[in-house]
């Protein structure tokens, strides 16, 4: 075999195990009720409940953070972050959440907040004026 054809073969290589790793991280979004049916971990998106408390006191452990969130189905859990509160949560307009439920409660090891753009007002006056 020519070197040329040994690199090309060890890049295929390289290019599928990298689609490999990168796949596990890949998934679609589940509810709490398929949740609990899951052993490993899952993403589930939901929007912040207001109403309910949230408890996150730094000076005890703050790596502690719990507040609940309500899915796309309308089904409210707690869920349990070991990690610091985000800057502005309550101003989410979604949460995605990486975790598993453990009990009653969604235990999440990771949390991305979207947050309402302060461009948006913005955007929509320059769509309006180029009409």
């Amino acid at each position: 075999m020519k070197k040329i054809h040994i690199i090309g073969i060890i890049m295929i290589l390289l290019a599928g195990a990298a689609l490999f790793m990168a796949s596990e991280d890949i998934a679609t979004y589940s509810t709490f009720a398929q949740a609990e049916s899951i052993e490993g971990k899952i993403k589930v998106a939901g929007q912040l409940v207001l109403d309910k408390e949230m408890y996150y006191n730094p000076e005890k452990d703050p790596n502690y953070f719990t507040f609940h969130i309500k899915d796309v189905e309308g089904t409210e859990k707690k869920v349990i972050l070991y990690g610091s509160k985000p800057q502005d949560f309550e101003l989410s307009e979604q949460i995605v959440l990486t975790g598993k439920m453990s009990g009653e409660d969604f235990v999440a090891t990771d949390m991305l907040t979207k947050c309402p753009s302060k461009y948006k007002e913005d955007e929509i006056f320059i769509r309006e004026s180029d009409i």
